[in-house]
């Protein structure tokens, strides 16, 4: 059971980040920021990957209610240039700074920092399940980046990306080979990067 008392701890304005899309073959990696009103009830609050896709919608809405959100995106020739990890760590730092929120003490999802000078800044390995309000931001995150796949997917319609959201699924890889690359897709990427070379 999540409690805003045992991430109060670390201070008076918590901010929660987490990322979504570090594994798919298209799209961009996205994060959200996430503070939470002291009165927001957390019953249904859960680490987004524990949630079907109707959850997280009907939980988006009740935490964009009673909350203060943002989001930061890293596009795909960002992480074709920087790798996945680190354009991961700059969406989570955009959306951060777009809450411009100077004296939160920041909890991040998994054990990297985007500003290791930063002492208000607290990673924790699988965060999304112990503070409500890493929580948060990994269903917000994850239903704005799948809302996003599902628009791009009326623009490219043959890769199935408002079902798989840009993963490899054995669809999406056929759809690739039948169709080719799009520049949605992420060209670091293994499958995708053996690809092109056998061109």
């Amino acid at each position: 059971m999540f409690s805003l008392a045992k991430e109060k701890k670390f201070g008076s304005i918590i901010i929660g980040v987490d990322e979504v899309g570090r594994g798919p073959l298209a799209g961009p990696v996205t994060a959200a920021a996430v503070i939470l009103n002291d009165n927001i009830s957390l019953d249904k609050i859960n680490d987004s990957k524990k949630l079907s896709s109707l959850q997280r919608e009907s939980i988006f809405n009740q935490i964009i209610i009673n909350s203060k959100c943002a989001i930061g995106f890293a596009t795909v020739s960002e992480i074709d240039k920087l790798n996945i990890l680190q354009a991961s760590l700059l969406a989570m730092k955009r959306s951060v700074e777009s809450l411009k929120e100077k004296k939160a003490i920041i909890l991040i999802d998994g054990k990297f920092s985007y500003d290791k000078n930063n002492e208000n800044i607290k990673t924790f390995i699988k965060g999304d399940q112990l503070y409500p309000s890493i929580a948060a931001a990994s269903i917000i995150a994850k239903v704005v980046r799948d809302r996003y796949m599902t628009l791009m997917s009326e623009k490219y319609q043959n890769y199935g990306w408002d079902k798989n959201a840009g993963y490899g699924t054995k669809k999406h890889i056929l759809a690739i080979k039948e169709y080719g690359i799009t520049p949605a897709h992420r060209k670091s990427f293994a499958p995708i990067h053996n690809m092109l070379l056998q061109k």
